[in-house]
């Protein structure tokens, strides 16, 4: 229905039915909009709870930078960013 329905206002699909934004620089930094919280931190592997699922970001020496309700900034050299739909 949120589908359909932003498609009927004109409005953007992730904004509707919450879906995570996510920008990565190379392999230094990732920001995420639209997420729910972090499920576990260590300068390894980052979980975070999404409205449908999680994102799992793995790497070395990564740092959060900054947290905002729904929106996180991370540094640190980025291997792997996997997105992990249902409960997991």
């Amino acid at each position: 229905v949120r589908g359909w329905t932003a498609n009927v206002l004109g409005r953007r699909k992730d904004v509707m039915v919450e879906l995570p934004r996510i920008a990565q620089i190379g392999n230094m930094q990732l920001y995420v909009e639209n997420h729910r919280g972090v499920l576990k931190f260590t300068s390894d592997k980052l979980d975070l709870q999404l409205s449908v699922g999680k994102l799992v970001i793995t790497g070395k020496e990564l740092a959060i930078r900054a947290i905002l309700p729904e929106e996180v900034f991370i540094e640190g050299i980025i291997e792997e960013v996997r997105y992990l739909q249902g409960k997991e």
